[in-house]
């Protein structure tokens, strides 16, 4: 199956434009009819800092001078932000620009200023990050210094820096870069991973994940909720393959703030990882299965640890282009998706084309509702609308269709995307079940809370991939091989109750199982707790059948990527034409808007005039009775 992370290689040339900074509004977006947040004027506010990165948009990817410079610079400022981020929203940057929309200008427009968030606020323009240092120096503790040569280092100093409020920064001994013009102005470098004098402290890849864990993990100075696994600088050696907005360093501030665990580490046991290809076979995978344990450790196994990122597949650990490795990239997504499943850990998952985001420090204070509620669809309105007869049996003469709208499963995807498609000028002509894991809030709370307010009445949400954050569930069931812990499954529904009650959604639209097993009847009925009207995993015993009054389907195929309205609808009406005891059908796009789904949802009920587009309400209800039907309830 594809899989979202795959993006087409042709997606990755066009990433980061030169553009504006305003926007056309598109006549289709809703303006929110909800009270914006409150907000209480402080008697002296301090500013904001607002820090313009955007020149950087335009870093020569074939250059290495400027992608250095680029990586000092980005890498610096969301160490920065990490810490003062930390308690309120400080430091602000403009950066992330995504198919010609300025992403961190959108979303600031829509969300700061007169009248909303943060309004009593004055703000600082800036456009260098050691000016916008100066707002700040008082708070900042030193530096940690890390080594090229050693690129997982540079994962380690996100971590120290957290940790010890430190500035991370690469060494170099050249006159004019980042590193000496930090010391020059009287920045202390406080942990070294490297010899001062400049030469290499460690000697492998691991080495320095060993020092961290027994130095940071180890004696619980880190976070158990919360880790990174974003680009080490070894992306310096292959940016050029890349958008130059594939770093992700931007995404560091967060977990920065939370004293978060960073690594770049591959989840296979049968090859040396491709960026250390003399290690041992399976060299990284023990130092991850390492930290995972640990971090376990420190939240008990009662909660579930948030890890943002992905593997980065288009330079690392995959077969992709040259990278080097013999694993695809869907396979190493699936993988790593195991493993961190196996310790009670799951994917906030950044992946690369759109896998940039910033400033997610200073939006986690954004204010949220307490419960933003959804209606269901009663059986009476379904009588209304001819599906049920007056007996309230379904009429089994018609095809319901219901696609599932995704992937957002990373906070970064609808930071980067929502822009686009929120504005598309269908939105409201056709029902979409839209798939937002409700764990992105944390992340981007303004983005979840915009979305609701300004959604139509065709606009539904469920869960995505595979509720509060991407896991495979079947691995959290004993006996768990990988990782010898105790069933994660109570846990992780006590983990989706408050999220599923908050954001009022009941199905959860799609279940990667990936390379575990088959739900059992156990994790089933967990799901039931949270998501009573509906889940559609990977792998199931039948095609359709109902958990304690919870309707279960197993999902369909994969229809978006590079399809035209045409071919999808085509694909559909060839599918349709078969004749299932059960006729309902299920298919998945990615990153479609709703003009390409309206197209096909015409085509296909102008060709067959048994096709019934639902919304997912409807679906999963009409599923629900004829399942009942069947079983003689």
């Amino acid at each position: 199956m594809s899989l979202k992370k795959l993006i087409l290689p042709a997606l990755l040339t066009a990433i980061l434009l030169p553009l504006s900074c305003t926007q056309p509004e598109n006549n289709a977006e809703k303006t929110p009819t909800d009270p914006e947040p409150e907000t209480q004027p402080a008697k002296d506010p301090s500013p904001i800092v607002f820090l313009d990165l955007s020149r950087f948009r335009n870093t020569n990817p074939g250059k290495s001078a400027d992608l250095i410079t680029l990586w000092d610079t980005m890498h610096l400022t969301a160490t920065l932000q990490g810490i003062v981020n930390r308690e309120e929203p400080r430091l602000y940057i403009r950066y992330v620009a995504n198919e010609g929309i300025d992403i961190d200008q959108w979303w600031w427009d829509r969300i700061i200023g007169s009248g909303k968030w943060l309004a009593d606020r004055p703000v600082v323009q800036v456009s260098d990050p050691v000016e916008a240092l100066g707002y700040f120096k008082d708070e900042i503790k030193g530096l940690v210094a890390y080594d090229m040569a050693v690129p997982s280092t540079s994962s380690v100093a996100s971590m120290v820096a957290g940790v010890e409020d430190l500035l991370a920064v690469r060494y170099s001994a050249k006159a004019g870069s980042l590193y000496q013009t930090l010391t020059a102005s009287g920045y202390e470098v406080k942990v070294w991973l490297l010899n001062e004098n400049g030469t290499s402290r460690f000697t492998s890849k691991t080495e320095p994940y060993r020092w961290a864990i027994d130095n940071y993990l180890k004696k619980g100075k880190c976070s158990g909720e919360y880790a990174a696994y974003y680009p080490d600088c070894y992306w310096l050696r292959s940016g050029g393959d890349t958008p130059v907005n594939h770093h992700q360093l931007t995404n560091h501030d967060f977990f920065v703030s939370k004293k978060a665990f960073f690594f770049d580490l591959s989840p296979w046991d049968d090859e040396s990882a491709t960026d250390a290809p003399t290690e041992p076979e399976g060299a990284d995978l023990k130092i991850l299965k390492e930290i995972l344990a640990e971090i376990y450790k420190i939240n008990g196994g009662r909660t579930f640890c948030h890890v943002g990122g992905f593997p980065c597949w288009a330079i690392k650990y995959t077969n992709f282009g040259k990278t080097g490795g013999s694993h695809g990239p869907v396979e190493t997504e699936w993988q790593y998706a195991r493993i961190l499943s196996a310790y009670n850990a799951f994917k906030d998952a950044d992946a690369i084309a759109y896998g940039a985001l910033a400033n997610a420090s200073f939006w986690q204070h954004f204010p949220l509702q307490a419960e933003y509620p959804q209606e269901w669809v009663t059986r009476e309105d379904l009588q209304k609308r001819g599906y049920l007869d007056k007996d309230g049996k379904v009429d089994r003469t018609r095809k319901y269709i219901l696609f599932y709208v995704g992937d957002y499963d990373a906070a970064a995807w609808i930071y980067q995307m929502m822009p686009k498609l929120w504005s598309d000028p269908a939105r409201g002509t056709v029902p979409l079940m839209w798939c937002i894991n409700p764990n992105l809030a944390r992340r981007a709370p303004m983005a979840m809370d915009y979305l609701r307010r300004s959604a139509f009445g065709t606009d539904y949400f469920a869960a995505g991939d595979n509720g509060a954050g991407y896991l495979n569930p079947g691995e959290l069931e004993e006996p768990r091989k990988i990782s010898g812990l105790p069933s994660g499954v109570a846990a992780w529904a006590e983990h989706n109750k408050p999220f599923y009650k908050q954001w009022g959604l009941s199905v959860t639209g799609f279940i990667i199982d990936g390379y575990s097993n088959r739900m059992s009847e156990n994790l089933l009925k967990a799901y039931a707790t949270f998501s009573p009207n509906g889940i559609v995993p990977q792998k199931t015993s039948s095609r359709a059948f109902l958990v304690d009054g919870m309707p279960v389907m197993r999902s369909g195929m994969d229809i978006g990527g590079d399809k035209t309205p045409e071919e999808a609808a085509a694909y559909v009406l060839g599918n349709l034409s078969q004749h299932p005891s059960i006729p309902f059908y299920w298919y998945r796009t990615i990153l479609q808007t709703p003009s390409w789904h309206a197209a096909v949802r015409n085509k296909i009920e102008s060709e067959n005039e048994k096709a019934v587009w639902l919304d997912a309400p409807s679906y999963f209800e009409l599923l629900r009775c004829m399942l009942e039907e069947d079983a003689g309830q």
